[in-house]
């Protein structure tokens, strides 16, 4: 699953239909998976499921039987299974080779589960239990779900059906044994409208038309695989396809009238199955792979990976000439490598618990930047892994941070586990252990360990012995530390002398904290850390323990204790230190670049030192330097000009300095794409663009309403590449006229994308009165029921705390438009961007009326503006300072 990332405010998804023939491995029962975390008696578990449904899109509900083949493994007076959303109207119990037993069914909505009792004690042994039932479809995503979108023909609206059972929404669906570790294989079927074109994990094997104009859509049995990889959908939607490996078949399924737009994923899709498959050793199990284009949003995620139907919402899916950025082909391509990854680390070797989810997620974050970067190099992809680096560190070093394995015990402790700890960190920390192991070795281990638990449930320690099987000693110990101790280790120079060529670098670790600083000095995490030091030469491995060491590497250049930025920790140099990095700074490798600005940035912000260090590494980005680094250093200028709205005077200075440096790049890139140029560059060329548009450059400005005054004369001239890029600026300075054009246009678009786009927009309002009209405008059907939640979270970025009052006092219709997994992590987030101390208080109000074990999303948001109201002003300061002593 690909989520939305809702950081602290101060951190800064036909061949045959035979299954190829691939051994299938059973797991290991579930009954005997000692210390494997369950909400069901260990009892019994599932071998098969077949779940027939027939869905009735109007009236959102859905009619289904289920039969599930299982086996009891010790005597007990019920079978409990997970249920919920569901009412069962028949249940009936068949030994193996003998007679139905009528049972009794009782629902506990708290657990979500329902019991099944017999007459008499069951005993060991096979059985078949049927059910009847019927289910709700929903319009936010979870379980069967439906979406409303504009025919892209038409115009008229049609409704799609999908489901999202990831985490524990699968019980919506059917009665089930809903946990990774009950694998079973399915057969599903459905009664649907014969004109539509229904979607599942496996090809279909069988249509059988019925009266009415409906058909029975039967689809090939799956692979043994965990019940939340389960997937149907159903709508008017059209598929083009290509052969991916031998017996695999690739597709895009996407709504009609889609044609070309689906071009470019189906391309990029193809390769990384036999890419993937090479690299795990394992061929992909199933006869096809299609990615389902869902025209809707979610608040929680952006893809999920169904074992042979990924779900992806069709703004990260399709390319649409007329709207689709650069930024926006890049996730297309980044979003499909992460969930194929998946249908490898995580389908066909699966946690077998929750606490383990990183095995998935981490995983596929590491694996989607090193495919990315073998297709696409010249996208610089791999210093992507600096900035999910620092957004899992602007989580880890606050107190309510948690380990990369993490006890999980509830539903809602479930649902907050997909976070940057689970994904950012995880990548960060895979990397850095590949970079000990060496990539042959961690490469072999991964292979051993796909052939190991394929078909099966693993936990990290059998990955971690895998790979020292490989041939990587140590590397257990490493691992271990880093993903059972939360928080980040801080290594600090202390000492650094050059002789004959050789640097000597004296070492001291402690750990970096933003909101406990005291206890961390008195009492700091303990890590075994690899590092890669380097002095202007080849990097020198070691391993830092105990508390100091020393590290002595060839060369007297400057020295980068963090070299490649493949280790997780944070770098603190001596102030001389400082000063030759940033001297050297333009010809370090552009990753050392990027790591050493947001590593100086953040331990300046968090008071280890002062602020011009920091300022003066950044100043160092040449504004024609590597198109990444560039962006993200100009994207950090951007954040510090919002830092100082309360000073004007400051904040023109700050944009003078900056558009100095960054404005040449602009003219040099020109307000028009170019046919020849690469991805980065026109990338960045929409950064620079939407940068100055917000700083209010008159020459942006005054070019984004040029563009948008000649819609009136022609609909289209604002289509491309950099139409988000401008309507947003438009949006920002939108006067009623504007912010009335906008939302006609959103109102006739046929573009489902292109609408909830331009819905949106209205929240991004600079006007408070505006921004107020937006958010009630978010609480009618108008937008779209997918699309509302955005309108909110785009008013909160200018308006965080009339937002904030706006959703708890309207909070029952708010949460109706969130995802159930994010409900208390979304209205929490509405307060990330507030300067007003009262907006604590408001959150421990708040606080106080959500579940316990669901509260740490509003204990990260009060951390976080707990530490910004000490941080913001020394920032203000220090930058205040750094300016005064520079010129332009």
């Amino acid at each position: 699953m690909r989520t939305i990332s809702l950081v602290s405010a101060l951190a800064l998804s036909v061949a045959s239909l035979a299954v190829p023939a691939v051994a299938q491995q059973a797991p290991a029962n579930p009954s005997a998976a000692a210390g494997v975390h369950t909400d069901l008696p260990r009892v019994a578990h599932p071998s098969h499921y077949t779940i027939a449904i027939t869905p009735d899109a109007s009236n959102l509900t859905f009619a289904g039987t289920a039969s599930v083949d299982l086996e009891v493994t010790e005597a007990t007076p019920f079978l409990t299974l997970h249920a919920l959303d569901l009412k069962i109207s028949s249940a009936t119990l068949t030994p193996a080779g003998g007679t139905a037993i009528p049972v009794t069914v009782a629902m506990d909505a708290a657990s979500q589960t329902a019991k099944f009792t017999a007459a008499q004690p069951l005993a060991p042994g096979k059985y078949r239990l049927d059910t009847v039932y019927t289910g709700i479809i929903n319009t936010q995503a979870n379980g069967l779900f439906a979406l409303d979108y504009p025919d892209k023909i038409t115009g008229k609206d049609v409704r799609g059906l999908f489901t999202q059972f990831e985490a524990p929404d699968a019980r919506r669906f059917a009665p089930m044994f809903d946990e990774p570790i009950y694998k079973a294989t399915f057969d599903l079927s459905a009664v649907v409208p014969a004109t539509q074109l229904a979607i599942s994990n496996m090809p279909v094997a069988r249509e059988e038309p019925l009266d009415k104009g409906l058909k029975r859509v039967t689809f090939g049995t799956s692979p043994k695989m965990s019940s939340y990889l389960l997937f149907f959908g159903l709508g008017d939607w059209e598929r083009m396809a290509k052969e991916a490996a031998p017996g695999v078949q690739a597709g895009i399924v996407a709504p009609k009238g889609s044609g070309e737009q689906s071009r470019f994923a189906l391309d990029e899709l193809a390769p990384l199955i036999p890419y993937y498959a090479d690299y795990f050793g394992q061929p992909y199990p199933l006869p096809k792979l299609d990615n389902v284009a869902a025209p809707g949003q979610s608040q929680f995620f952006s893809a999920m990976e169904n074992w042979g139907a990924i779900l992806t919402f069709e703004r990260i899916l399709l390319n649409d000439p007329a709207i689709t950025s650069a930024a926006a082909r890049q996730n297309i391509v980044t979003t499909q490598a992460h969930e194929v990854a998946h249908q490898w680390f995580g389908n066909l070797v699966t946690m077998a618990w929750w606490e383990d989810l990183w095995l998935n997620e981490g995983f596929a974050s590491w694996m989607e930047t090193k495919a990315t970067a073998h297709f696409h190099p010249d996208w610089f992809p791999l210093l992507g892994r600096v900035e999910g680096r620092e957004i899992a560190m602007g989580l880890d070093g606050f107190k309510t941070t948690h380990p990369i394995v993490q006890e999980i015990r509830t539903v809602d402790e479930t649902n907050q586990a997909f976070d940057a700890i689970t994904y950012q960190k995880g990548e960060a920390v895979i990397s850095m252990l590949e970079a000990f192991a060496g990539e042959t070795v961690w490469r072999d281990g991964l292979r051993s360990y796909m052939r190991d638990h394929k078909f099966g449930n693993t936990r990290s320690k059998d990955l971690w012995q895998a790979v020292e099987k490989a041939g990587a000693p140590g590397l257990t110990s490493i691992a271990m530390d880093f993903t059972t101790k939360p928080g980040i280790p801080l290594v600090k120079v202390t000492g650094l002398t050059c002789k004959k060529g050789v640097s000597t670098v004296t070492l001291e670790q402690s750990e970096f904290s933003i909101d406990r600083k005291d206890d961390v000095a008195a009492k700091p995490t303990m890590w075994k850390v690899p590092l890669l030091v380097s002095a202007g030469g080849d990097a020198t491995r070691a391993i830092l323990e105990g508390g100091k060491g020393t590290v002595s590497v060839k060369g007297c250049g400057p020295v980068v204790i963090n070299a490649g930025q493949l280790g997780y920790y944070r770098s603190l140099y001596t102030p001389k230190m400082l000063a030759s990095l940033k001297t050297a700074l333009p010809t370090l490798a552009p990753v050392d670049q990027m790591g050493l600005i947001q590593d100086n940035l953040a331990l300046s912000t968090s008071g280890y030192q002062a602020y011009a260090p920091a300022f003066d590494l950044l100043a160092a980005v040449p504004g024609n330097g590597n198109p990444v680094v560039a962006n993200s250093a100009f994207g950090r200028y951007v954040g510090a000009w919002r830092t100082l709205e309360a000073d004007p005077a400051v904040q023109k200075a700050l944009a003078a300095k900056v558009s100095a440096n960054y404005k040449p790049r602009l003219m040099a890139l020109g307000f028009e794409p170019k046919a020849d140029e690469s991805l980065p560059d026109a990338d960045l060329r929409s950064s620079l663009i939407g940068g100055f548009g917000t700083m209010g450059d008159p020459d942006v400005v005054a070019e984004a309403r040029r563009r948008f005054a000649a819609l009136a004369s022609n609909p289209k001239a604002m289509d491309g590449p950099l139409k988000t890029t401008w309507l947003n600026i438009v949006a920002r300075n939108a006067t009623k006229a504007d912010w009335d054009a906008l939302q006609k246009m959103a109102a006739a678009s046929n573009s489902a994308v292109e609408r909830q786009f331009l819905y949106t927009l209205l929240g991004r309002a600079a006007d408070p009165a505006l921004a107020t009209a937006a958010r009630e405008l978010a609480l009618t059907d108008v937008p779209g029921k997918t699309t509302s939640a955005a309108i909110i979270v785009a008013s909160a970025g200018l308006h965080a705390d009339a937002t904030y009052d706006f959703a708890l006092a309207n909070r029952a219709r708010i949460e109706a438009l969130v995802d159930a997994q994010s409900r208390v992590t979304f209205i929490a987030s509405l307060a990330n961007s507030s300067n007003d101390p009262a907006m604590i208080a408001k959150l421990e109000t708040f606080r106080a009326s959500v579940p316990a074990e669901a509260a740490r999303p509003v204990d990260r948001v009060i951390g976080g503006l707990t530490e910004k109201a000490k941080a913001r002003p020394l920032f203000v300061s220090g930058l205040t300072q750094w300016l005064g002593t520079k010129k332009n």
